[in-house]
């Protein structure tokens, strides 16, 4: 299994839009990536948010990355104060 992380810095103000638009544009489009498992939106409350992908394999994962990419460019970049920060790896440790 891999997972992907992405950070987002946005203005809090912004919190309640850019949760809709997470909920109800954007996880039906992750729902559609090649192996996808699970997907998390994290909202911590102070301009900052969190999305956390599970994926079958790596291929699952480089597709939401673009996904992802693609709609943060079509719909959150006047949301957003900058591109999100990106971790991936190979989950070596669950339960």
């Amino acid at each position: 299994m891999f997972a992907v992380i992405r950070h987002y810095p946005f203005d809090k103000k912004d919190s309640a839009a850019i949760d809709r638009l997470i909920q109800e544009q954007f996880v039906p489009i992750i729902r559609k990536a090649k192996g996808f498992v699970r997907y998390y939106w994290l909202d911590a409350g102070n301009g900052e948010g969190a999305s956390f992908g599970v994926f079958k394999d790596k291929g699952g994962a480089d597709e939401s990355v673009a996904l992802a990419a693609e709609f943060v460019r079509t719909h959150m970049t006047q949301l957003l104060r900058q591109k999100p920060e990106v971790i991936e790896g190979t989950i070596k440790a669950h339960d």
